[in-house]
């Protein structure tokens, strides 16, 4: 099984590997230049040799006046390819959020649906942040210079073998001390951002019910259970702060005595007369150059460490959510839906809320959906739109699985107006349009047929009125908009859950003129409701109780097995249970 596992993630080569490999001619580019910056780092450490070896002996001031020359030349050339090579970087970075920006925001948008909004957070949005952030900071540049340190190594052997024992002996120090870091810090990091993200979304959830939150005094009592969270992640990173802290100082303490005990075995080496003057200042300045990059790295580790676990996080979104190929187009669905055995387990749930349900709604009729609270209405609307995936069983529309259709295709065959209704950042307009390019006749039409042109005429710039930074539209307005988002351009296929539980008199007069309007463009419309002047409007009526098919038919007969079942059970009945017995055996026939 995991053979087959590694095999599979292997083949298929997430879209973040695929995305680095796309810049990996810029990362070498980058690395290409560093090579030549490294060597021009050189240059302090030669100019003060010759100041000392070949100027003061000589007394040269024309030999001071050309080797100034020179070395102010080499600084321009590398401040010109340390430059270059950070433009390089950023241009990789901008390249790498190009790549895997879509990518990644659908792959969340992905997520959230597969687990039924239980991780519907922005965190890998965040995370591909941090690691475009990382490709142009300074804890990368270490990286690239990290591996030039035999270079350094090398030179000073050339200088004297003990200089070269002492870089290297040094250099095994710092290792050990970056090592020391990461295995002080690592797991209270991950502790850490684990409790974040679960403040986070605790905040999220608590911002999304604020106004009952604030109406029924519950503030205090939910910061305390964000405190909790968030305590937690400032303790963990308290603790590895403490520990990093630790190191680095460490570190820093080490280099600097390092380099002050360097220039004291320069001096006793030239007392010895191995090695000149000029050498005691070189050994110092090339001992200082060597060791940067892993001081670096030390002092970036908890940067590193971010980065790398923002990897890992959206290497395994991308691998749980795998980007779909186009399907092959398909025409535009008439609207005929045929269930057969469906089963429907929702992410989270216990127990299928959809169990065995076999039906057919031909294209063009209108289908209301009853039962009890629970018995799996939405449940089953949302296996329509294929927002919920069959557990077992089959659920075709004209004939294919909806996961043959282009979801963006199909989408516009298909209106959805939800329970709880949720307008989005943008004008009127736009809302209806569905964000798409805003065509004003069916804008307007959309808005006639649900009854609510009048009343967007009303708002302050009509349908050009956003609906943001604070404006607010009422429950019931918020409703009548979204109807008309529902049957933009008539689509279709047209499912409503509950759309006139916020409705006035007016707004359910409009419900019932759009539901005639699609029954006269055959429009295929399957509706959740109670309201006995919506369900006079449809043709058939399904009954649900607890996820099975009770009663499905034609409107008057279903009705008429309810309103008589409805009667049993109010007749007194000598004991419970035989009253329970009649209603089921009525709801069943």
């Amino acid at each position: 099984m995991k053979a087959a596992t590694t095999s599979s993630e292997d083949g298929r080569r997430t879209g973040l590997k695929a995305a680095l490999d796309a810049c990996r001619t810029s990362f070498m580019s980058a690395a290409f230049f560093s090579l030549f910056v490294n060597l021009l780092m050189l240059v302090p450490a030669v100019y003060m040799l010759q100041v000392y070896d070949r100027v003061l002996t000589s007394g040269s001031a024309s030999t001071l006046l050309m080797l100034t020359l020179i070395v102010v030349f080499l600084f321009v050339v590398l401040g010109g390819l340390e430059w270059l090579r950070a433009q390089i970087l950023i241009v990789s970075s901008m390249r790498l959020d190009t790549l895997m920006g879509p990518t990644v925001h659908d792959a969340v948008f992905a997520r959230a649906m597969l687990s039924g909004g239980r991780q519907a957070d922005t965190q890998p949005l965040t995370d591909l942040d941090r690691l475009r952030q990382f490709l142009t900071g300074q804890g990368l540049f270490a990286v690239l210079d990290a591996p030039w340190l035999p270079v350094y190594v090398a030179v000073m052997f050339m200088v004297h073998p003990w200089f070269g024992i002492a870089a290297i002996l040094a250099a095994l120090v710092l290792m050990a001390l970056a090592a020391c870091n990461e295995v002080a810090t690592r797991d209270l990091l991950q502790e850490a951002n684990r409790h974040e993200g679960r403040a986070n979304l605790k905040t999220a959830a608590h911002l999304r019910n604020i106004e009952v939150i604030e109406s029924m005094g519950m503030l205090p009592r939910l910061r305390e259970r964000w405190s909790t969270e968030h305590d937690a992640a400032l303790s963990a990173q308290h603790q590895a702060s403490r520990r990093a802290g630790l190191v680095a100082a460490l570190s820093k303490t080490f280099r600097l005595t390092v380099q002050s005990l360097m220039l004291g075995l320069g001096a006793y080496l030239a007392l010895r007369r191995e090695i000149s003057a000029g050498s005691v200042i070189a050994g110092s300045i090339l001992l200082g150059r060597a060791l940067a990059p892993i001081d670096a790295l030390i002092g970036n580790w908890r940067g590193g460490v971010g980065t790398r676990a923002a990897y890992r996080r959206l290497s395994e979104l991308l691998a749980a959510t795998p980007e779909r190929a186009a399907p092959m187009p398909l025409p535009e669905p008439r609207g005929e839906y045929r269930l057969d055995k469906l089963v429907i387990q929702p992410p989270g749930a216990r127990a299928p809320l959809i169990d065995g349900l076999s039906l057919v709604i031909d294209a063009g009729i209108q289908v209301a959906i009853v039962g009890a609270s629970g018995a799996g209405k939405s449940t089953l609307l949302r296996g329509l739109l294929g927002l919920h995936k069959p557990s077992s069983g089959e659920l075709r529309l004209d004939g294919a699985e909806l996961e043959q259709y282009a979801r963006e295709s199909v989408g516009r065959s298909i209106g959805y107006l939800p329970q709880d209704v949720e307008l989005l950042e943008g004008t009127v307009a736009e809302n209806i349009a569905r964000f798409d390019e805003v065509d004003p006749d069916a804008v307007v039409a959309a808005a006639e047929l649900a009854g609510v042109h009048g009343m967007i005429l009303g708002l302050t710039e009509g349908y050009e009125t956003r609906l943001d930074s604070g404006f607010v539209l009422s429950a019931g307005q918020r409703q009548r908009v979204a109807l008309a988002r529902a049957v933009y351009k008539t689509p279709k296929i047209v499912i409503l859950d509950e759309p006139n539980s916020n409705l006035d008199d007016a707004g359910n007069a409009a419900l019932q003129r759009a539901l005639q309007e699609l029954r006269r463009l055959r429009s295929t419309v399957v509706i959740v409701t109670h309201r006995t002047h919506v369900l006079s409007q449809v043709d058939r009526i399904l009954l649900l109780v607890e996820g099975k098919l009770a009663l499905y038919g034609a409107r008057d007969q279903v009705a008429a097995k309810i309103n008589q079942a409805a009667a049993q059970a109010a007749r007194p009945v000598p004991r419970a249970s035989e009253a329970r017995v009649s209603v089921a055996g009525v709801a069943n026939a």
